[in-house]
């Protein structure tokens, strides 16, 4: 809030010199960065993301992606950071940038963010949870074969991103939810009371289990979902979740069209 009132009254000399010191700063965490390239929890420490620190995924991200380290991928980051402060924010979009040397870096959020875009890394402005906004970039990025959730992590946001972007991520692709604890928070749609609230994004995701083993259910004529043919693996963190797509084709040892 501090620098928000401030930033309305610098002028705008002062604001282009903290633009030219921002820069400055990022050049030096490059610099800083040099030889970490393959340790996220440290890349995390260096550009100040909260991945690493206030919270602990850069562990897991780095039991995850690492097999997308030198490959041209296709990241989209749901929220930049920085609330309406156009040059505030995008941390953990260089970190990805680091760690990821040859791939591309997107992300959306509700500001306007665009000054905060370099080289490989491309923001758009819209809701996560417009299905036209969302439709349109994807098309402009074509192939997505990461797609993390840390946007405003309301239960029904989180939801409906999913239902609107896992479709569109490639197969062999991962959807990454950070923050998930907020489905135990009611200000959030959560609910720590009832914890069998399908609202909420933990049972939205545990309900997606049953999924993996939907060739073992016992139900005439079923029909497969999207989630049942597409989902392979789903692991489980605090506060973070990690969703592997690809064909579900394991047949069952004993069930054979849902029927014995």
């Amino acid at each position: 809030m501090i620098e928000e009132y401030l930033k309305k009254r610098l002028s705008d000399s002062t604001k282009v010199k903290l633009r030219k010191l921002r820069k400055l700063r990022n050049f030096l965490n490059d610099i800083r960065a040099f030889g970490h390239g393959f340790n996220l929890n440290k890349l995390g420490l260096i550009y100040g993301t909260d991945k690493f620190g206030r919270h602990f995924y850069t562990p897991h991200y780095m039991t995850h992606l690492r097999k997308y380290k030198y490959k041209k991928i296709n990241l989209l980051e749901i929220g930049v950071g920085g609330y309406e402060i156009p040059d505030s924010g995008g941390q953990s979009l260089r970190m990805w940038k680091k760690y990821f040397p040859f791939g591309r870096i997107y992300s959306i959020d509700i500001y306007d963010k665009s000054k905060l875009q370099e080289n490989r890394i491309k923001i758009f402005k819209g809701s996560q949870i417009d299905q036209i906004f969302l439709g349109k970039i994807t098309k402009k990025i074509k192939t997505l074969d990461i797609i993390i959730d840390d946007g405003s992590h309301l239960n029904e946001h989180v939801i409906t991103s999913f239902k609107i972007l896992f479709p569109k991520l490639k197969d062999g692709g991962i959807y990454v939810i950070e923050d998930t604890q907020t489905s135990y928070w009611e200000d959030f749609g959560g609910n720590s009371n009832d914890l069998t609230n399908s609202n909420t994004m933990m049972n939205f995701f545990k309900s997606l289990t049953d999924s993996l083993n939907n060739k073992e259910f016992i139900i005439k004529n079923y029909k497969q979902t999207y989630y049942d043919r597409k989902i392979i693996s789903i692991h489980f963190y605090h506060n973070l979740i990690f969703i592997y797509k690809g064909n579900n084709k394991d047949e069952s040892n004993i069930v054979i069209k849902n029927q014995r």
